[in-house]
């Protein structure tokens, strides 16, 4: 029989370190992170200026789109598998989905975006939240890292578990470009949480896509989106990088 003793502290531990996971997950995917996620749109600045996002409604099928058949679930792939590759020791894996994740982007300033935050992302937490897998991933590619790769090998590295890490990330990400869209076409504020509680299904069913797809899954149909950031590279007036 094993003390009563032993499994108090047992139990304690096991919440400590779970409060230690939620805690650095909710700093890193706070809009207060440095990594400048507020000045980028995904392409949205141009699709209000085109009229093909004009109020709420339009918005949320907008982002539902890019979250759910998108550069989302893109991004919840790469971040799965880099995941995946630090929990294994695997640096041949872990490699390969940084090359792809920094090449998959549909044009220069989805490029930018991906990888200035994913290098931003990974120089604030070496310094603020150091951990061995964060050397690995440096080790592994020297190229430029996407952001949900910085982000999964972080997790990874600090024991933040799968579900609720990758749900969170995609959840951040929804949450990122409502606010951009609030500013631009502008919306209110009870509207963009409106939004973000319509999305809840969008997300969950593309992390639950996500957890279970391999590389060769990777793809996205919102084409829509895509020619929305080619056409802000050379949009006339611009508030955002991308």
């Amino acid at each position: 029989m094993v003390p009563t003793g032993t499994i108090t502290t047992t139990m304690a531990t096991d919440k400590s370190e779970g409060g230690a996971a939620l805690y650095r997950l909710m700093a890193w995917l706070s809009p207060a992170y440095p990594i400048g996620a507020f000045s980028y749109s995904s392409g949205i600045e141009w699709a209000v200026e085109a009229g093909d996002i004009t109020d709420a409604p339009t918005l949320q099928r907008w982002l539902a789109v890019m979250i759910g058949e998108g550069g989302g679930f893109c991004d919840a792939v790469f971040f799965v598998h880099a995941f995946h590759a630090i929990a294994a020791g695997d640096d041949a894996t872990l490699r390969a989905v940084a090359e792809l994740a920094a090449a998959f982007a549909p044009s220069k300033e989805r490029h930018l975006e991906t990888t200035a935050q994913g290098r931003a992302f990974l120089d604030t937490t070496r310094a603020a939240w150091p951990a061995p897998a964060l050397e690995r991933l440096l080790a592994a590619w020297e190229g430029d890292i996407a952001l949900p790769v910085a982000v999964g090998v972080a997790c990874a590295g600090h024991g933040v578990p799968l579900d609720p890490a990758l749900q969170a990330y995609l959840e951040a990400m929804a949450a990122n470009l409502i606010s951009t869209g609030v500013r631009l076409v502008p919306l209110g504020q009870t509207d963009g949480q409106r939004i973000l509680a319509a999305l809840e299904p969008v997300v969950a069913a593309t992390a639950k896509r996500a957890l279970v797809a391999v590389l060769d899954d990777v793809g996205g149909a919102a084409f829509r989106a895509d020619l929305a950031s080619m056409r802000h590279e050379t949009q006339y007036t611009r508030l955002f990088r991308s």
